[in-house]
């Protein structure tokens, strides 16, 4: 494993995995660049440093050739933001040519790579009523071919550099099996360099008291970070959707609100654990809720235990907000996943911009903060404290899956 700030990238070229799976909209415009941002320095690098540079990544879930997964339609926004014009290759699988020819300073930008089944090693096609025999041999052949795809990738490059942390956790020939072809010119980039120590500052060394803020609608999509959590943190702020399944599963009348009942054994579980292991944990115990899911529905302030029976919980009351900002500046490090209301209207999202609000006041008094997830990354970058506090991730599953103690397969890759 080599380290991107000492390797020596003059005359080489170099391969680099980032993650510009960004959003468009109908003009094909970005709508949030912080991904092509983060990608920068890393890329900044190896041209300075004399090398050239091989760009490639995922853009959505296409299943084949789709032209608006294209990745043309990011060109002109990366170059802006790299200072550099740069070459396409309409197809990842064809861009032997235009590899052999670059010089330093040189910049190509591969087509997108799920255009190629191989590239996640799923098989695509398959009719509704395959057998399981027919799956089973189509699985074997985009397995025999991604072989042949990795080494295809790999042989137009010197060195490969992964700096694409969104899809750490995913075991994909460009963040995971290329990297066998480089045993001794592999490295991570300075986002995927920054991820790693800044999740790990939290798992390994954080400063005391430690609060940790899961959000969500669904207690079965974080009950792996939570219960990770509980050897970790000190505090626990519980917030969003889930809050009303450990109230129900408490007795507590919840209206419509969002609720799974199969997992009451697992909230009131956590609420154990948590109580046997000295960790506080916060809900939110007053909430705003709306007579439908709407943003300009009627609203009410009451106990997210009694909520009247045609209402729904939409967000945390100030009175709840104000509870979670003592808690949250109170504390050394902060490690915050998830919104704790129904982010994407504004008339509920003030509780999850209030948190974000005592994260950015949190980290100027000293306290680590780390924010991770998309809507909690949008509340900082809304706001304008996406520099205000000490680490925003990029990764949304990958920091879930690493914050639960899983190895990555795009981490292990480089590490060996």
């Amino acid at each position: 494993m080599q380290n991107i700030s000492n390797y020596d990238f003059s005359g080489k070229r170099a391969i680099v995995r980032v993650d510009f799976n960004v959003p468009l909209n109908e003009k094909f415009e970005i709508t949030d660049d912080t991904r092509i941002r983060a990608a920068i320095p890393t890329l900044k690098k190896v041209l300075e440093k004399g090398g050239s540079l091989i760009i490639m990544s995922h853009l959505g879930r296409p299943k084949g050739v789709e032209e608006k997964y294209s990745l043309k339609h990011i060109i002109a926004a990366v170059e802006a933001k790299l200072g550099a014009k740069i070459q396409f290759a309409d197809d990842c699988m064809k861009a032997d040519a235009q590899a052999a020819a670059l010089t330093p300073g040189d910049v190509l930008l591969l087509e997108n790579l799920r255009f190629y089944a191989e590239e996640e090693g799923k098989p695509r096609g398959l009719a509704a009523d395959a057998s399981d025999e027919e799956k089973k041999a189509a699985k074997a052949a985009v397995k025999a071919s991604q072989k042949e795809f990795v080494k295809h990738l790999a042989s137009y490059a010197d060195c490969y550099i992964n700096d694409a942390f969104g899809t750490a956790h995913r075991a994909h020939a460009s963040t995971a099996l290329i990297a066998e072809y480089f045993p001794n010119d592999k490295m991570f980039g300075y986002v995927m360099e920054g991820e790693i120590k800044a999740i790990n500052t939290v798992l390994e060394s954080p400063q005391r008291p430690l609060t940790a803020i899961i959000g969500g609608s669904k207690v079965s999509s974080k009950i792996g970070i939570i219960s990770h959590l509980l050897d970790l943190a000190d505090n626990l702020i519980i917030g969003g959707g889930m809050v009303y399944t450990f109230k129900k599963a408490l007795g507590g009348k919840i209206g419509k609100s969002l609720c799974e009942d199969d997992q009451f054994d697992v909230a009131l579980n956590v609420l154990s654990e948590a109580e046997k292991k000295g960790v506080k944990v916060y809900l939110s115990d007053a909430v705003v809720a709306a007579d439908a899911f709407s943003n300009d529905a009627n609203t009410v302030v009451c106990p997210s235990n009694a909520i009247p029976d045609e209402y729904e919980g939409m967000d945390a009351a100030p009175e709840t907000v104000e509870k979670f900002r003592k808690v949250i500046l109170s504390s050394k490090t902060v490690l915050w996943n998830g919104p704790v209301g129904v982010f994407e209207m504004p008339n509920f999202a003030k509780g999850t911009n209030a948190i974000a609000q005592a994260l950015k006041e949190a980290t100027e008094a000293g306290a680590f903060t780390l924010v991770g997830g998309g809507d909690s990354v949008a509340a900082v970058t809304q706001m304008g404290y996406a520099d205000k506090v000490s680490y925003v991730s990029t990764g949304g599953g990958a920091m879930l899956e690493y914050l639960e103690g899983k190895v990555l397969p795009g981490i292990a890759a480089i590490q060996g």
